[in-house]
């Protein structure tokens, strides 16, 4: 179970980075460059990915 939360912690992080860029029209080639509501959505899926790592990680410490 923390393999699959570190991974799509993981996931969730590159997808919010990659949803930032295409916001913000650094990455192009989608429909969704140029979009700001894109980047807000980035934004919060990295907030997601960092905050399942953080629980995955705390479970870790606090388990030995």
């Amino acid at each position: 179970m923390k393999t699959f939360l570190t991974v799509v912690g993981v996931m969730a992080i590159l997808m919010g980075v990659i949803w930032i860029l295409q916001g913000i029209n650094i990455l192009g080639g989608s429909s969704m460059t140029g979009q700001t509501q894109w980047a807000v959505n980035g934004c919060i899926s990295v907030i997601i990915g960092i905050g399942l790592l953080a629980f995955t990680y705390r479970q870790r410490i606090f388990k030995r």
